[in-house]
């Protein structure tokens, strides 16, 4: 770290409100076991700090290196392994998946009916690669328990949480194939198992596994050493426990370190919330972007690849408020937009929080949030285990303390 945050144009003292904040709110009234936050300016981290316990039941402390669940906090990273194969001709954004996937040449949208006797009609145009990237594709999340499409996900074990996924990448696409989309791509938004989609296309292009891929294209060039899809029995002692909020509003157990199933490797390696990883690692992948696609001499993507990621693709510049047709994502809708991999805030009296326009970022189902600031050079990461990551806006709090601190 610098000598002082002040180095890098930040005020020390309204820093440390984030420790304040987080201890007498969440900590020490049992909503939270532990925790840690991450700020970075200029390159530089100038706040890192763990508090309370990574797992409660054996008092173990919260570490600097300590390993989390990141969920959804997956998503931007698999976005970025899929765009290193946009940049050597690959594919283009607007080639319709079913010339990769061709079991999806026949997708259609769901009228009414049941599992397996749906009523469909015809999309109105193909799914593209940008619908998946977007979250525009027409595909959906199993645990959401909103549609009968929902329900038929949750029937076939597809984008369902809280245990270790069934079968492989290439047994859901297969699956997929079976059912209806929730309406035509590129008509409206709804979060879901498109990222997954996307490290399947990546074992498409590349005929590796998906896990190679991300060593390869991404992992292995940043030095993200503790990132992966299981913890290796060396790093045991550092996963945090994962915990739900019960009905009573205390702290329940939901995953237990020492006996979960992220000590194996899973089966289905999922892009859209399979990886574990730290505050340090996943501040290295921040830092990659913020620099234009570029760690300490290893060149992840071009800057302009970066560009065109986060900006807002929603159609005619409009906000998730506009589009969605989903009761849940891991950002609020309104003045945030969409880019290929992160929500992008759009307009900050629509947010009603602190921020700068073209700020970009996003979060996971155990809490974990993170956002980059190109315009203050600002990474923020923030990292707990509680689900449902709904329970409080650790995001919105964190930037009403921290942009204060900007000199």
């Amino acid at each position: 770290m610098p000598s002082t945050p002040e180095d890098v144009g930040l005020s020390a003292q309204q820093l440390r409100r984030i420790d304040e904040h987080l201890e007498s709110r969440y900590l020490n009234a049992g909503k939270l076991a532990g925790c840690l936050t991450l700020v970075a300016r200029r390159g530089e981290v100038v706040h890192l700090s763990p508090l309370g316990f990574r797992d409660l039941e054996r008092q173990a402390a919260m570490r600097e290196d300590s390993i989390f669940r990141f969920y959804s906090m997956t998503k931007p990273i698999t976005s970025v392994a899929l765009m290193t194969f946009y940049e050597q001709g690959y594919f283009q954004l607007d080639d319709p998946v079913r010339k990769f996937i061709p079991e999806w040449a026949d997708l259609r949208v769901y009228n009414s009916g049941n599992r397996p006797n749906f009523v469909t009609s015809s999309c109105d145009r193909p799914m593209t690669i940008r619908d998946l990237m977007t979250h525009m594709s027409g595909l959906t999340y199993g645990f959401t328990e909103r549609t009968i499409v929902d329900a038929a996900y949750r029937d076939l074990l597809i984008g369902t949480l809280g245990q270790a996924k069934q079968g492989s990448l290439r047994d859901m696409i297969e699956n997929l194939a079976t059912l209806p989309l929730e309406f035509s791509p590129g008509s409206a938004w709804n979060y879901s198992v498109s990222t997954d989609v996307l490290g399947y296309l990546t074992e498409v292009f590349s005929g590796q596994t998906f896990d190679r891929v991300l060593q390869e294209r991404v992992l292995e060039p940043l030095g993200m050493t503790d990132t992966g899809f299981s913890v290796p029995p060396e790093s045991v002692d550092r996963f945090a426990a994962n915990y739900e909020r019960a009905p009573d509003k205390t702290l329940r157990l939901l995953d237990d370190p020492e006996d979960s199933h992220y000590l194996q490797r899973p089966t289905l390696l999922s892009g859209g919330g399979g990886l574990v990883s730290t505050a340090s690692d996943y501040f290295r992948f921040c830092q990659m972007m913020l620099n234009g696609g570029e760690l300490d001499g290893a060149r992840i993507l071009g800057r302009k690849t970066i560009e065109l990621m986060t900006m807002n693709h929603l159609p005619d510049g409009q906000d998730l408020t506009d589009l969605s047709v989903g009761p849940f994502s891991e950002t609020t809708y309104e003045g945030n937009g969409f880019g290929l991999g992160f929500s992008i805030t759009l307009d900050l009296t629509k947010t009603q929080g602190a921020g700068s326009p073209g700020d970009y970022g996003w979060g996971g189902a155990a809490s974990t949030i993170f956002w980059i600031d190109p315009a203050e050079e600002l990474i923020v990461i923030f990292l707990t285990q509680l689900m449902p990551s709904g329970t409080f806006n650790f995001r919105g709090q964190l930037k009403s303390i921290i942009y204060p601190a900007l000199l």
